[in-house]
């Protein structure tokens, strides 16, 4: 059985999506496609506009086989350790071929920039502090370190160039035997923030916007199985989820916190920590609060993914932690159907890391840890009994099928 990996997040999973799905199984031939999925916030410090077991519920009706949990050490993190994360999860189950989604569309270009990238590893992050040293993004000196060591090949400020970039990378870093694979994306940009009125394919951003804002005629633009989990979603919970609805929790949060206390949390550098106590006193929403903090150098997403961690009291130490090995250190399924059951069966035994179906049994990782905050925060802005309902069923739940 020929296993093929994505990389997800299905924010939510919209047609766009059931495109690469479908592209997927007809470039790979795959028998069993796997998707390694982020759980609660995604790679750029946002809210996942519903739970994972949603998504997940989503994914097997638009042909995923297999959904898997990406951690969010891994999810909410840098391009390259989203990438490291998730193929690490991918390769530990068997997969032959990773597929992902791209605006380049020819997987040879990114097989000679990860190359370049790792022989001239040293002389790359030489040029990468020095435009950071001039005040630029990161992701600006990255970008401009690579094309002056020489690339030329493929357009890295397209957002998923970038972490299909990584995604080769990291393959060929962990020595996987991954082949890597690509499907050009079609119509609808990645930040495209409105819906299209001629066509049916939309960005999850302008699909989260128009949901956010009050409407919920989003049927043109999703699969209907789709839609018909975000009404139940809706119904049910009462919310979307979303930064508007966190932003007292955060505010809360930084208030209450000594400068001392911010500091400690992962991925606060460079005395960022003093513009975000300032500019909270003042801010009266989330999109303010940014805007009064952001900096050349500090981009939204780096503050949004910093603001998570302060929303979920995640600090450098126990990311550090989490992180000494460079990989995931377990696989727990979301969800399947009788093919990816029955994949699963042939690999458990072989595979390096268990895989977990009660996370009872990893309590103490501290992967597991983290994500055990990240899931907690997530439930937070439920009204009772809603919340502690929800906060059982993450640890009840067993995989979808």
């Amino acid at each position: 059985m020929k296993a093929v990996g994505i990389v997800v997040e299905y924010n939510p999973f919209h047609n766009g999506h059931l495109y690469h799905v479908q592209q997927t199984r007809k470039k790979t031939k795959a028998d069993c496609l796997i998707a390694v999925m982020s759980s609660s916030f995604t790679q750029r410090g946002e809210p996942a506009i519903v739970p994972k077991w949603e998504r997940a519920r989503m994914a097997l009706a638009g042909g995923v086989d297999l959904v898997v949990e990406l951690p969010y050490p891994f999810a909410v993190q840098t391009a390259e350790r989203f990438a490291h994360g998730a193929v690490s999860i991918l390769d530990a189950l068997f997969c032959e071929q990773l597929c992902f989604g791209s605006e380049h569309g020819d997987v040879e270009a990114f097989i000679q920039t990860a190359r370049l990238l790792i022989d001239e590893k040293e002389r790359h992050n030489e040029k990468i502090k020095h435009y950071m040293h001039q005040g630029m993004s990161y992701a600006k000196a990255y970008a401009l370190a690579l094309y002056d060591i020489g690339h030329d090949a493929l357009d890295i400020s397209q957002p998923n160039n970038i972490l299909g970039l990584h995604y080769v990378k990291a393959i060929i870093e962990q020595q996987s035997d991954i082949k890597p694979e690509t499907i050009q994306r079609i119509v609808a940009h990645y930040h495209d923030a409105s819906l299209p009125a001629n066509d049916d394919i939309a960005s999850a951003t302008s699909i989260r916007r128009f949901l956010q804002s009050g409407y919920e005629d989003v049927a043109r633009y999703v699969p209907h199985p789709t839609f018909e989990t975000l009404q139940t979603y809706r119904h049910t919970y009462t919310t979307w989820h979303d930064w508007d609805k966190y932003f007292p929790v955060l505010k809360y949060r930084l208030l209450t916190m000594e400068v001392d206390d911010i500091r400690q949390i992962a991925e606060v550098e460079e005395g960022i920590e003093h513009r975000l106590k300032k500019a909270i006193v003042h801010a009266t929403s989330f999109h303010d609060f940014l805007s009064a903090v952001k900096t050349k150098r500090y981009t939204w997403t780096r503050l949004q993914r910093i603001c998570t961690h302060v929303l979920t009291n995640v600090t450098k130490k126990e990311m550090a932690k989490a992180h000494e090995k460079k990989r995931a250190t377990y696989i727990r399924p979301l969800a399947m159907n009788e093919t990816g059951r029955a994949y699963l069966q042939t690999v458990k035994k072989k595979t390096t890391l268990p895989i977990v179906t009660n996370v009872k049994h990893i309590q103490h990782d501290p992967v597991y840890h983290i994500e055990k905050k990240a899931t907690q925060a997530y439930m937070c802005i439920l009204p009772e009994p809603l919340w502690t309902e929800a906060l059982r069923n993450e640890y009840a739940t067993p995989p979808l099928r």
